[in-house]
C-alpha cells in the first residue's frame, strides 16, 4: 500500500533513485541525502504509515523488522560496537519531515546528548 504523494513510497516504488544499503520483502534502508552524521540511514517500511501515531496492532511486528534491520545495518556499517542512535520522530513539532514512519540510524562520531536531555540523564 503507497500513496501517490508521498516522497518514500516514490523510493519504494523506484521512482525516485535512492542509495540502498538494506531491502527485504517488507523494509528498506537508505543513505539520508542530508546527513545529519557520518552515517545516517533512514530505515522504512514500504508500507504506508503516516507516523507512529498510526501503527496498529498488526503493525507491531513490522516496527520489530525495522529494529532487527537496525541491529543488523549497524554491524555492517561497523558501527555496533562504538554506538549508535535509533530515533523515529513522530509529528510536527518532532521535526517529522516527511508523512511515513521512519526511523533514523545515526553513528560514526561520538553523538550528543538528546534535545532537552542533560548529559547526566542520557
Amino acid at each position: 500500500m503507497t500513496q501517490s504523494d508521498c516522497l518514500f513510497c516514490k523510493i519504494v516504488e523506484g521512482s525516485i533513485p535512492s542509495n540502498k544499503v538494506y531491502e527485504d520483502e517488507q523494509l528498506l534502508a537508505f543513505h539520508d541525502i542530508s546527513p545529519a552524521a557520518p552515517v545516517h540511514v533512514l530505515i522504512i517500511p514500504k508500507k504506508h504509515i503516516d507516523s507512529m501515531n498510526e501503527v496498529t496492532e498488526e503493525d507491531l511486528s513490522l516496527i520489530a523488522d525495522i529494529h532487527r534491520a537496525a541491529i543488523k545495518l549497524a554491524a555492517e556499517l561497523g558501527v555496533a560496537d562504538s554506538g549508535y542512535r535509533l530515533i523515529n520522530n513522530c509529528g510536527p513539532d518532532s521535526g517529522q519531515a516527511v508523512q511515513h514512519i521512519h526511523y533514523h540510524l545515526l553513528a560514526g562520531t561520538k553523538l550528543g546528548a538528546l534535545t532537552g536531555v542533560s548529559d547526566s540523564h542520557a
